[in-house]
């Protein structure tokens, strides 16, 4: 397909799928990290990076930045808690989507006064900040020991009304989606909860840019999220060191450091109460119940070499002696308004209105050789279901097979399995 078409069908595509994400989408409390990414344009700070894995084209959840500011979509195109931004809760009010107010403004913290507490709790070494004059809740500079510059960055933000708000943001992300060298989570001593991940910028370019970062959920549900690279920039500088110079030891001393707390004291507060207009998400099917549905529709011959996935949709990775191969799924029983998406010489309707879309196409996450089959689903009530596969066990890994471990066919059979709309909703 000529690159001018394949971007256009792209857009359209983009454009049902936010319509669609419009009639049903409700966000916990993070005005504060829209309004420090318009201030300062960052993709550090606030991220909508788009992802396509498994037949939907969707929005990420918005991230703090860093590997998880590059948040994956599930294999079939929901949100997985491999973003640091929480999934969206029900009965949580955003009150500038909702009510069309202006976003809470920064906290006016100087940012010198960042700068002060950052240095004061990382190794002897010369720092360069940016904007030391100013004011808002977040500071960026360039670190150098003597072993090549590194940037590095911190902010703060409020997650929720407490740390349960925010527990998305310091959970490890999956293998699956998101390569990492280590993670770990540890509950503290009072009631936070610490996160500390080495990572990557870009899943598809580990041989690039590191990022490591320590994120601490207060028990008061503020976020402190601490981000290093091996490079002057997070984007756009060249590797300068082997590693980011702060070992997980000494990030989490860092975002634990007790002088914060006067200045996170000062972040504006998230509202308590639930406006009685909010939009609610639309429910869907358990993650236990679609894992369980899913293995169940798996052709004889296939073992699950590993799982995962939410509520809605999830994955499998298996083998059938050829080499790994995933198997995506995504169940919407109430997809909104996306007829559109379904058109084309590529949609086969059903004699019971039902349309089948089925795509093969190379992947898209930077695995070589990695293609990815796709079969996504619209009953004429609204009830979709997705399910893709992979010649890998993740995308961002080279291919292990030359097809996938399922044909076309079978990931048709499992798309319209009578077996899905039969799944309580949660």
């Amino acid at each position: 397909m000529p690159q001018n078409e394949e971007t256009q069908r792209f857009e359209e595509e983009l454009g049902a799928v936010l319509r669609s994400a419009g009639d049903g989408f409700a966000v916990d409390d993070r005005r504060e990290l829209v309004a420090g990414g318009l201030q300062r344009g960052r993709r550090r700070l606030v991220r909508r990076r788009l992802a396509v894995t498994g037949g939907v084209l969707a929005l990420a959840a918005v991230g703090v930045g860093g590997v998880y500011g590059g948040s994956l979509l599930g294999p079939a195109g929901q949100a997985t808690t491999t973003s640091v931004a929480a999934p969206a809760q029900q009965g949580q009010w955003d009150g500038h989507a909702a009510s069309g107010k202006e976003p809470r403004p920064e906290a006016q913290i100087l940012v010198k006064d960042i700068a002060a507490v950052l240095k004061a709790n990382t190794p002897a070494g010369q720092w360069q900040f940016d904007d030391l004059d100013g004011t808002g809740q977040h500071a960026t500079g360039v670190y150098d020991d003597g072993d090549g510059k590194a940037g590095v960055s911190i902010g703060f933000y409020r997650a929720g009304d407490t740390a349960e708000s925010g527990t998305g943001q310091v959970t490890c992300p999956d293998k699956a989606f998101v390569p990492f060298d280590s993670c770990t989570t540890e509950h503290l001593p009072g009631g936070d909860r610490l996160m500390v991940i080495r990572g990557y910028e870009y899943a598809d370019k580990r041989e690039e840019t590191k990022n490591w970062r320590a994120v601490l959920l207060t028990k008061e549900g503020t976020l402190i999220d601490a981000s290093e690279y091996n490079a002057a920039a997070e984007k756009g500088a060249p590797i300068s060191r082997e590693n980011p110079p702060f070992s997980p030891a000494q990030l989490k001393t860092l975002v634990t450091a007790e002088a914060w707390r006067p200045l996170i004291a000062r972040l504006p507060a998230s509202p308590k109460k639930s406006r009685p207009d909010e939009v609610r998400l639309p429910a869907v099917p358990s993650a236990a119940a679609v894992q369980s549905t899913l293995r169940s529709l798996l052709p004889q011959g296939l073992t699950v070499k590993s799982h995962g996935g939410g509520d809605g949709h999830g994955y499998v990775v298996v083998d059938d002696g050829k080499g790994a191969s995933m198997v995506g799924i995504d169940v919407q029983p109430k997809s909104g308004k996306i007829a559109d998406l379904f058109t084309g010489d590529d949609v086969v309707t059903l004699p019971d209105g039902t349309k089948v879309k089925s795509r093969q196409q190379p992947g898209e996450k930077g695995g070589a050789g990695v293609v990815w089959w796709n079969v996504d689903t619209l009953s004429p009530q609204g009830f979709r279901v997705i399910v893709s596969a992979f010649n890998s066990g993740a995308q961002y890994q080279a291919a292990t097979r030359a097809e996938p471990a399922l044909t076309m066919e079978q990931l048709k059979a499992i798309a319209l399995s009578p077996k899905w709309k039969k799944l309580p909703l949660k």
